[in-house]
């Protein structure tokens, strides 16, 4: 009961943001390059200091290496959920501008602004450290990955054309973010608490600008795209049933004797909502925003129902 009333209040908080901005929209008081202006503010300011913040305050280098077999899990799972996600992408015929969201989806949850208020909740702090493992991952698979089968997946491209090579795409700047804060972290460079402080309140803003960010999407869009198309489905159970399906078998057959709490905060996180910043890379490169927007949004609402059949699971 105390795990289906954590994911409801989740939520609600959540599904209350998004009606800030859906109603700020309808209203006009949000103009159209605001859109713009708030993916361009999170994308390469916000998100980059809230990951360097978020590294250096729940890592150590101990903790680091003292958590490396199940950091070798994790990335085992994610794998498998990309090459899963691929198979069917093509299986089933997803149309371009659908693809980058469709394997994201599969691969890569909404650690931070989801799982780990929930995850303290159910778990407590103790168990952050295993929070940690899979959130580093993650952080690592979307900005590393992810985001190249979003940018790839652009119909706007000339696919006949050489394209140039953009460094920006080779090194967003949320992975950049993380790699400074992973120099930091293994150098013991030392950060004044004041910088700390404003990085995290710059940082801050991610989470509710995103949601915002949806909302806007979603009134451009109207409420009747929230619906379940035969893609929208299989996303959906690619990220409530495949990626926990596929951490739960890898821990199954390589863990052995991984502490109990680890493991059920690893299958957890595996089956978060979809990225709330997804809608924005979709947006970024030109792709279905719509269908971006309405399979994170169905996620995250139908996240409640899942939390407490995974948490029967876990035990």
């Amino acid at each position: 009961m105390d795990a289906f009333i954590t994911s409801v209040e989740s939520v609600v908080e959540i599904v209350l943001v998004i009606a800030l901005g859906y109603i700020l929209r309808r209203n006009g008081r949000l103009a159209d390059s605001f859109k713009g202006s708030i993916s361009y503010l999170i994308m390469n300011i916000a998100l980059p200091l809230s990951i360097f913040v978020s590294v250096l305050r729940y890592l150590t280098r101990d903790r680091l290496i003292s958590l490396s077999s199940g950091l070798i899990f994790a990335a085992g799972s994610f794998a498998v959920s990309y090459v899963l996600a691929y198979i069917l992408m093509k299986l089933f015929k997803i149309r371009p501008g659908r693809r980058g969201t469709f394997i994201n989806m599969f691969a890569n949850a909404n650690t931070i602004f989801i799982g780990l208020p929930l995850n303290t909740a159910l778990f407590g702090q103790r168990a952050m450290p295993y929070f940690l493992v899979y959130y580093v991952m993650n952080t690592v698979s979307t900005w590393a990955i992810g985001v190249f089968f979003i940018s790839n997946d652009d119909p706007t491209k000339n696919k006949s054309e050489k394209q140039a090579f953009n460094w920006k795409k080779l090194l967003p700047m949320p992975l950049v973010g993380f790699l400074i804060s992973l120099v930091f972290l293994l150098l013991a460079i030392p950060v004044p608490t004041w910088i700390l402080n404003t990085f995290s309140m710059v940082g801050g803003i991610v989470t509710p600008m995103s949601l915002i960010y949806i909302g806007i999407v979603l009134a451009d869009a109207g409420l009747k795209s929230i619906h379940f198309d035969r893609d929208s489905i299989l996303a959906l159970l690619g990220r409530f049933v495949f990626a926990p399906i596929v951490m739960i078998a890898i821990l199954h057959l390589f863990a052995g004797q991984m502490p109990h709490l680890e493991s059920a905060t690893l299958i957890i996180q595996s089956a978060a909502p979809g990225l709330a910043v997804l809608p924005i890379l979709v947006g970024q490169s030109h792709g279905d925003v719509e269908y971006s927007t309405n399979v994170v949004t169905s996620s995250t609402v139908l996240f409640i129902i899942v939390v407490p059949i995974l948490m029967q699971l876990v035990g």
